[in-house]
C-alpha cells in the first residue's frame, strides 16, 4: 500500500489528540511531523520513510512476542470470520473465552477463581477498585474502602486508576487523586534509603511506614494495597531485598487485600511467568493486560482470588446480579488473540528466554554503564532495565532538570536507530525489549545506548558541565 506521507501527517495533526504530547507544539509543527509506523518484524519497526528502529521498549512494555507474528494474526482472522463479536453479559460466552479464563486461573499465582475482562490496564484497575468496595460491602465492612498505592507506582490514567498512580503529573489539572486513594513511600533504595541503611533495613522501614499509615487511617477504613511487583513507569525499579515479605505481613495483620498489578510484569518479563512468582507475592487480585495479547488486540483482565470471589457468590442471593461490565468484556477476538499469544509464550518459553537473555542484558548494562561518571545507578530484572544519570555521582545529586539529560540521551539513541524511553522522575533511560530478544540483539541495543550516552556526555563537557 502506497500512502501520501504529507497528507497523512496533515490529517493526523488536524484530527488526532495524541496522549502525552505537548499539544501546542505539535499543532504548530514545532515538534515536527508524527512518526508514521508502517510495519514491524521481530524487535524492529519500520516507519513510512523506510527507517528501521530497534524497539527497545516493546511498544509500551507490551509487544512481548515481537512484531509480525502471523500465528496471532491468523487466530484473529479465524475468529473474526467465525464470530467477530458477542457480549458476555447474562452468562453468554465463547469457546475461546472459556479456554482463556481456565488457562489464566490455572497459570496465575495464588488461589485464583474467576476472570473479568476489559480493554486496558486502566479499566482493569478500575474494576479492581470496584471489587474491593463491593467485597467489603458484602461482608459487612462498609467503611473499609481506602486503597493505598505507592509514590511512583503506575496503575493507569483513568479516574480511579489515575488516582492510584503515584506521579503528580498524572493528577495535575485533572482533579486527581480521589480521596479514597492514599499513597505511601516508593521502594527505591538508591534514593529513599538513609545513610548506611541496607536494603533489608530500608524495606523494613517502608513496611513500618505502611503499618503506621494503616493505623492512622484506621484498619477498618483500608480495603486494599495495590502495587506492581517491579515499579514500571516510575523508573523500572526492582524491590529491595525483603520488601515483599515485610509488606505482606503488614497487609495480613490488618486484613487488607493485595492487588498485584502485573500489567507489565505478567507473562514473562521478569524471567518468571508472573512477577508475583518471582518475588514470592500471594495476591488476592491480579491485574493483567499488555503481554496478555502482546498488544495485538486490546484486552485486559482482573483475575479474582477465591477469598474475594467466595464473598461475592455468597452475597448474590441477597444483592442480585453482579452489576459491572463493559460492552467489550470478554471480546471473542481478544480472547482468540490471547490464546494464540499464550501458545507462543509457553511453546517458546519466553519467561525462560527473559531469564537467560535478561541476565546477559543486566550484566552488559552494568559493565558498560555502571562506572560512568554521570551514572548513579544501573538496575533491572529480566528483560527490563534502567540507567539513572546524575550530575554528581559522589554527592548523589541530580542534574539540573533544564539540561534534560535523559531526554537528550533517549533522542540520541533514537537518532542511532534505538527506541529507549526517557523515564519520568529523573534522568532515566529505560529498556523493556520484546521477550524474543536474543543476546546478539542485546549487544546491538547496548552498543547504541553506549554511543548515545557518550555523545551526550561530550556535549555536557563542551557546555562546561562538570562531570
Amino acid at each position: 500500500m502506497t500512502i501520501n506521507i504529507k497528507e497523512i501527517c496533515e490529517k493526523d495533526r488536524n484530527t488526532v489528540l495524541h496522549p502525552f504530547t505537548q499539544l501546542k507544539d505539535f499543532a504548530s509543527g514545532k515538534l515536527g511531523d508524527p512518526t508514521i509506523v508502517e510495519t514491524g518484524k521481530g524487535i524492529r519497526i519500520q516507519d513510512a520513510f523506510g527507517n528501521h528502529l530497534i524497539d527497545g521498549f516493546a511498544g509500551l512494555y507490551c509487544v512481548n512476542v515481537g512484531y509480525g507474528r502471523t500465528e496471532v494474526a491468523e487466530a484473529i482472522s479465524r475468529q473474526a470470520y467465525r464470530l467477530a463479536y458477542y457480549h458476555s453479559y447474562a452468562a453468554h460466552t465463547t469457546d475461546q473465552l472459556a479456554i482463556l479464563s481456565d488457562r489464566l486461573v490455572k497459570m496465575a499465582p495464588g488461589k485464583m477463581s474467576k476472570v473479568f475482562y476489559g480493554m486496558s490496564g486502566s479499566d482493569a484497575n478500575e474494576t479492581q477498585a470496584k471489587l474491593v468496595w463491593y467485597y467489603n460491602n458484602l461482608r459487612g465492612k462498609p467503611t473499609k474502602k481506602k486503597i493505598i498505592s505507592r509514590e511512583r507506582g503506575y496503575h493507569g490514567c483513568s479516574v480511579v486508576s489515575g488516582s492510584m498512580t503515584g506521579m503528580s503529573f498524572y493528577h495535575d489539572h485533572m482533579d486527581l487523586p480521589l480521596p479514597h486513594i492514599v499513597h505511601t513511600g516508593a521502594p527505591h533504595h538508591y534514593w529513599g534509603a538513609n545513610a548506611n541503611e541496607t536494603e533489608r533495613e530500608f524495606a523494613a522501614r517502608r513496611a513500618a511506614e505502611l503499618d503506621q499509615l494503616i493505623e492512622e487511617l484506621g484498619p477498618d477504613n483500608v480495603g486494599a494495597f495495590i502495587a506492581e511487583p517491579v515499579l514500571g513507569t516510575g523508573g523500572i525499579t526492582p524491590p529491595p531485598e525483603g520488601y515483599w515479605e515485610a509488606i505482606q505481613a503488614v497487609l495480613k495483620k490488618h486484613d487488607v487485600l493485595l492487588i498485584a498489578d502485573e500489567v507489565i510484569t505478567g507473562f514473562g518479563r521478569t524471567g518468571s511467568m508472573f512477577g508475583s512468582q518471582h518475588y514470592g507475592i500471594e495476591p488476592d487480585l491480579i491485574t493483567v493486560a499488555k503481554g496478555l495479547t502482546s498488544a495485538y488486540f486490546p484486552l485486559s483482565a482482573s483475575i479474582v482470588g477465591e477469598k474475594v470471589y467466595n464473598v461475592l457468590e455468597e452475597g448474590a442471593d441477597r444483592v442480585g446480579a453482579f452489576s459491572h461490565g463493559y460492552t467489550y468484556s470478554g471480546h471473542p477476538i481478544g480472547a482468540a488473540a490471547a490464546n494464540a499469544v499464550l501458545d507462543i509464550v509457553e511453546k517458546e518459553d519466553l519467561p525462560g528466554n527473559a531469564k537467560e537473555v535478561g541476565a546477559y542484558f543486566q550484566k552488559q548494562l552494568k559493565e558498560k554503564f555502571a562506572q560512568l561518571p554521570i551514572v548513579g545507578e544501573v538496575r533491572g530484572v529480566g528483560l527490563m532495565g534502567a540507567i539513572e544519570f546524575v550530575g554528581d555521582r559522589e554527592g548523589k545529586k541530580r542534574f539540573d532538570p533544564a539540561l534534560k539529560v535523559g531526554a537528550r540521551i533517549s533522542k540520541a539513541a533514537r537518532d542511532r536507530g534505538l527506541i529507549a524511553r526517557a523515564m519520568p522522575h529523573g534522568d532515566i533511560l529505560g529498556f523493556a525489549p520484546p521477550l524474543v530478544t536474543t543476546k546478539d540483539e542485546v549487544d546491538e541495543i547496548v552498543a547504541i545506548a553506549e554511543s548515545a550516552v557518550k555523545s551526550v556526555m561530550d556535549e555536557l563537557i563542551v557546555a562546561g558541565q562538570k562531570i
